[in-house]
């Protein structure tokens, strides 16, 4: 990572990122375990601090929709963003019964970041353009899909 990464000028976010899961390495083999790390460490490197609940602590109903939903009602979501792949099998019943619309995500046309979100990872987008900025182009993300306009 200190290698490929080693020479942006957000160096210091990137490895703030890596090492929390350097750490997490050496106490778990658990990819959720892992995932759940890398994303906070994230979103920490970005400025949010909101809770983070432990999906397993939610009761929720069996099935893919209605677990989602479900999750999706007990923390709250007003909208449930849903990539294309997630679209093909999601039923989105569970989620009128919450009164939470389903929201297509489509990556912004013409932008030279998000051109290449499907190949590259959260960290390389971290050290190209900072914390700061990722944090904007996020807020920009959700507010464009929040109100249905397209980015």
């Amino acid at each position: 990572m200190r290698q490929y990464y080693g020479g942006s000028p957000y160096w210091d976010a990137v490895s703030e990122v890596v090492d929390a899961l350097v750490d997490d390495l050496a106490t778990t083999d658990r990819v959720a375990d892992l995932a759940r790390t890398s994303t906070i460490a994230l979103l920490n490197v970005v400025g949010w601090s909101g809770d983070v609940p432990e999906s397993s602590e939610i009761p929720t109903r069996q099935g893919r929709s209605e677990r989602l939903a479900d999750l999706a009602a007990a923390t709250c979501s007003t909208h449930y963003l849903c990539g294309t792949g997630g679209l093909r099998y999601l039923d989105t019943g569970p989620f009128d019964v919450h009164g939470i619309p389903v929201v297509p995500f489509h990556t912004p046309v013409g932008d030279s970041l998000w051109a290449w979100a499907r190949r590259s990872s959260s960290l390389w987008a971290l050290s190209k353009i900072g914390p700061a900025e990722l944090a904007n182009q996020l807020t920009a993300q959700r507010d464009a899909h929040h109100l249905g306009v397209p980015a």
